[in-house]
């Protein structure tokens, strides 16, 4: 048996090889220079003026005053608008958009009445949505039925379409029943929680789910810390941050009571979901451990749906606040897994700037949280997000100045993804993001 086994296994090694030697070239990348107007760093805060960017294999080759422009090369002249890094979403589920109509914003009732291959399909379109956003980067944090977040990375990451940098969770990992209160009959005869939750309760259950979201793609695990009221113990938390170590993967935490919070901070998570449970004593110790918050901070603006109300968005402006002056990492993230008539998911995602600036958050500190920020959480920061030569070239423009007005980022009026233009004076160009096959590879898990 060992050596039919060994056996299979080089056949299947065999032809991996083969179908890498025969795999096409993938299409030539264009050479573009961006002359821009502004150049914003994020990082530092400032803004330089009158700067060049050379494009080179969908990556940045050089960065100065003045580049040496390549024979053949495409100039693109944003010389009246503020050339900056992409946006980043850490906390949102694209494979579901509940509704007010036909569901009344349940998204238990959108669960059990749209399909995987439909959220998926759901996914490609909310994607396309966010990157004409100028979101480069999501964070994708469950609640996409089976595995519809890890496909749609595969997807963009091949070629087949235009998109974000997903960075996908897999199936939320909870306590039985997850976020759901099914009967007795649906839950123990139907198991109608699984694919929106893997259910955990014993520490075998634990690591096997850990590993079967590793194994199937994730990038980052998602717990429900306390969405029942037994929730996972600060030794349970441990548990799943060393079984996700060990597959190189962090641990985030969706947490919606102090309690809850608390076991997430001491059991050394890497970041917190949501702000319900999140004091002033969790802030403390969150800025002590580093612990990243997506707070996914509803602004007002979208409380038509029961999103928030006043009274919530007072509270949730004060946490936010409170965040800030205890200096924990703050990220940029939403939520925003729901249908707003006349608004795109790009545009809602946008609208959480709202929160930020009834916080009295200043716009540069604004503008680190939805790029900078974004990039450490979602651990791309070595090799995607900053602009910087040798980095991916994912940029975006647009017009005004957002460091002296942060609804400048409304109006992105230029995307490049990965060295290939995605849309240009406002206008969605996506002809060289489809292909007809995998042409950047395949991608395996």
């Amino acid at each position: 048996m060992a050596r039919r086994l060994c056996g299979s296994a080089g056949l299947v090694i065999a032809l991996a090889g083969t179908a890498a030697a025969q795999a096409p070239a993938p299409p030539p990348a264009p050479v573009i220079v961006i002359k821009a107007g502004r150049l914003f760093d994020p990082e530092s805060g400032t803004i330089a003026t009158s700067r060049m960017i050379l494009v080179e294999n969908h990556k940045i080759s050089a960065i100065g005053p003045k580049v040496d422009i390549p024979k053949g090369a495409t100039v693109i002249d944003l010389s009246q608008q503020t050339v900056m890094p992409g946006f980043v979403d850490a906390h949102n589920h694209l494979a579901i958009t509940y509704k007010v109509h036909p569901e009344r914003n349940n998204y238990y009732i959108t669960y059990i009445t749209e399909s995987t291959a439909l959220r998926a399909i759901e996914a490609a379109s909310n994607g396309i949505q966010m990157l004409a956003a100028g979101f480069t980067i999501v964070r994708d944090m469950g609640n996409n039925g089976n595995y519809a977040d890890v496909a749609l990375r595969q997807a963009i990451e091949r070629g087949w379409i235009p998109g974000p940098t997903i960075i996908p969770s897999g199936i939320i990992i909870g306590g039985m029943g997850g976020q759901f209160w099914p009967t007795p009959e649906m839950e123990l005869e139907k198991r109608i929680v699984y694919p929106e939750y893997i259910e955990a309760d014993t520490q075998d259950e634990i690591i096997k789910a850990v590993r079967q979201n590793a194994l199937f793609g994730a990038k980052v695990i998602k717990i429900c810390a306390d969405c029942k009221k037994w929730g996972y113990t600060t030794d349970e938390i441990r548990l799943i941050v060393a079984e996700a170590a060990k597959a190189g993967l962090k641990v985030e935490a969706h947490c919606q009571t102090k309690d809850g919070a608390r076991r997430a901070i001491e059991g050394g998570v890497w970041s917190i979901a949501h702000d319900i449970g999140l004091d002033d004593e969790n802030h403390k110790a969150m800025a002590a451990k580093g612990i990243w918050r997506a707070g996914t901070e509803t602004p007002i603006t979208l409380q038509e749906g029961n999103h928030t109300n006043p009274e919530a968005f007072k509270r949730t402006v004060a946490g936010l606040r409170n965040a800030y002056d205890n200096k924990v990492n703050l990220t940029y993230s939403t939520d925003a897994d729901y249908f707003v008539p006349g608004k795109t998911r790009g545009e809602v995602a946008i609208d959480f700037i709202e929160t930020w600036k009834a916080a009295g958050i200043p716009n540069a500190d604004i503008l680190r949280a939805m790029t900078i920020n974004g990039y450490k959480v979602a651990e791309t920061d070595s090799v995607r997000g900053p602009l910087k030569v040798g980095f991916a070239a994912d940029i975006i423009a647009v017009n005004g100045n957002p460091l002296e007005k942060i609804d400048a980022v409304r109006d992105v009026r230029f995307v490049m993804k990965n060295g290939l233009v995605f849309k240009r004076d406002g206008i969605m160009m996506p002809a060289a993001f489809f292909n007809g096959g995998p042409v950047y590879g395949p991608n395996l898990r």
